[in-house]
């Protein structure tokens, strides 16, 4: 498991535990309801937070905390999104 992806964990185990993010514990147990493990359920989310954080990188600009919302809603995902960013090969 790479430094990133392990990184991308711990903000989504934070972010299950804040307050502040209850929509990440919504789509956490969501996805655990469907049947998916402990571990892809989180690493979903955390794909969900890497394309987002890509994205503020790329475009110059702050947490889009809607646009994050709705990649949690869509997920899961029938097929990984192909972004052509780095974080697809995690």
């Amino acid at each position: 498991m790479s430094d990133i992806l392990k990184g991308l964990l711990q903000a989504v185990d934070e972010q299950l535990r804040s307050p502040q993010t209850p929509y990440v514990k919504t789509t956490y147990d969501r996805l655990r309801m469907l049947g998916q493990s402990d571990e892809q359920s989180r690493e979903e989310i955390a794909d969900c937070l890497g394309e987002e954080l890509d994205e503020m990188l790329r475009q110059s600009r702050g947490f889009d905390e809607t646009l994050y919302k709705k990649m949690l809603e869509a997920l899961p995902w029938d097929e990984e999104p192909d972004t052509g960013n780095d974080l697809d090969r995690l």
